[in-house]
């Protein structure tokens, strides 16, 4: 009798020993049978965080040229595969994009919108489709933003007026300031339907709150890279008090716009603004807590972080380039003075006429892509990129910057050269995969008509008003090119761009 508790433990663990030995087995033909993408060496715990530099599309390039376009990286605890390659960036955007078209929400993320949920390009999900769904056919659409041309072109009217007082008396004008005042204030205006210059709603302070976000999304985020403990770290160095205070002072500032626009006193306007058409659409809806002024906000952020920078960064490279290339910027200047004569503006219908400005805008956001790494997708389904075995929960990062400079598929990729897309049998939208500066697939950026319009309009002023000059004693090749990652990870030039403008209209 004393030995039956002795074989009612052990008995069914001596059955289940051959099966268990058979799963092993399994697991570990399993792991043979994989081929996972090449891999640098990882130290334990942090992983391959440490080779990853100030600049990690350019650290990341020169760890493909060694391991290859496809090429596996521990970040902390997250599997990252980096492609480096138009070949894996066509497989898995457009082969499968079903399969990786979901996105991760950083825990600051989540912060900072108050619920993750409501993050408009957040997890692939039915509730994202239906923001999608909104973003493109209404917020985005063409007949939409083309209703904000006067919009545009005031503001890009008040920019010039701005810069030709300082021309008059020949004195250097910080061009990197006054772009980034001009994108910030059409979004603010296409969004919010005014300018609150003066009032509480002041959208120069907007743009500092904008620019506090983005500063704490595209920093370092221990408690994703380090579960269980990472959390501790970011409360000692303030990061996650930072996070709160900034959601707060965001959440609060929507509600402020949204309340301005509910009000009965406010004047029926013309044009609907983004607000306006949000509002709307949740009056309209069916199920009163599908859409709700969380998700506007949500959306609102979205469109903020992702378009008050990226226009301006583009603009300000594009004048360096042609600073630095006198006869491209000679070029560009008699195309649209020609065309356009001494009517002494350009409209958004002009700017459609100016094909060598178009390639100027291509190369440089062929050259210097406002983000140079697409923003990460998380795996759902297990495929192969190149042979190699990509499994679920594994983030995927495209480093459109290496593509755009790779000799494979570029003459001469350090050159800055708009004649390279004279033919125009490569476009920047999403079909052509050595391009990709707005990414592509389900996750493309529908804001592109809307950013393009605003950098082509402002740029053709620019060089149909004024001719621009270096600071005295200064040449062309002295430009600092230098590249920084800033608040965001969007890739700014490092220096501010100073330039002498000279009126001629």
């Amino acid at each position: 009798m004393a030995l039956y508790p002795i074989i009612t433990i052990w008995l069914p663990l001596l059955l289940l020993f051959p099966l268990l030995l058979l799963m092993k087995k399994k697991k570990d033909a399993r792991r043979q049978n994989k081929r996972l993408p090449p891999s640098p060496p990882k130290l334990p715990i942090i992983g391959n965080l440490h080779q990853i530099g100030e600049l990690p599309h350019q650290s990341l390039w020169r760890l493909s040229q060694k391991y290859g376009p496809v090429m596996l990286l521990h970040l902390g605890g997250i599997p990252t595969v980096i492609l480096s390659s138009a070949e894996a960036a066509r497989e898995a955007i457009k082969v499968h994009d079903l399969d990786c078209c979901s996105r991760p929400i950083m825990a600051s993320t989540r912060r900072l919108t108050y619920n993750y949920k409501d993050m408009a390009f957040g997890p692939y999900s039915e509730y994202w489709r239906e923001i999608r769904k909104i973003g493109v056919l209404e917020v985005f659409s063409v007949k939409r933003v083309q209703s904000y041309r006067y919009i545009r072109e005031e503001e890009v009217s008040s920019l010039i007026n701005s810069i030709s007082q300082s021309s008059t008396s020949a004195t250097l004008v910080d061009l990197s300031e006054k772009l980034f005042a001009l994108t910030a204030s059409i979004i603010f205006r296409v969004a919010f339907g005014k300018s609150f210059r003066g009032s509480d709603l002041d959208n120069e302070k907007f743009q500092e709150l904008v620019h506090g976000a983005e500063a704490l999304l595209g920093s370092f985020d221990a408690s994703e890279y380090f579960p269980y403990v990472g959390w501790i770290m970011d409360r000692l160095s303030g990061r996650r008090q930072r996070l709160e205070r900034v959601s707060h002072e965001l959440h609060s500032f929507f509600q402020q716009v949204i309340d301005f626009h509910l009000s009965p006193d406010r004047t029926e306007q013309e044009h609907e603004d983004i607000i306006d058409v949000l509002l709307r659409i949740e009056r309209e809806q069916n199920d009163p807590d599908r859409f709700t002024k969380d998700n506007i906000k949500a959306v609102l952020l979205n469109i903020f972080l992702g378009g008050v920078d990226t226009g301006a960064i583009t603009m300000i490279w594009a004048m360096a380039e042609l600073v630095k290339n006198p006869r491209v910027m000679k070029k560009a200047q008699d195309e649209v003075r020609n065309f356009v004569g001494n009517r002494g503006k350009v409209t958004e219908e002009d700017t459609d006429q100016l094909p060598y400005l178009k390639m100027i805008v291509k190369e440089t956001l062929r050259l210097h892509p406002p983000a140079p790494l697409l923003l990460p997708r998380d795996t759902m389904k297990h495929f192969k990129i190149n042979g190699y075995d990509i499994y679920p929960k594994t983030l995927l990062q495209i480093n459109a910057w290496a593509i755009a400079r790779d000799p494979a598929y570029w003459k001469n990729p350090e050159e800055f050269s708009p004649e390279r897309f004279i033919d125009g049998s490569i476009d920047y939208k999403g079909q052509h995969f050595e391009l990709l500066p707005f990414g592509a697939g389900r996750r493309g950026c529908p804001g592109i008509y809307m950013g393009t319009s605003t950098v082509e309009l402002a740029l053709a002023n620019l060089l149909y008003v004024f001719d621009w000059k270096l600071p005295y004693g200064m040449k062309g090749e002295n430009i600092d090119m230098e590249e920084s990652v800033g608040l965001s990870l969007a890739t700014h030039k490092k220096t501010a761009l100073n330039l002498v403008p000279v009126k001629m209209f």
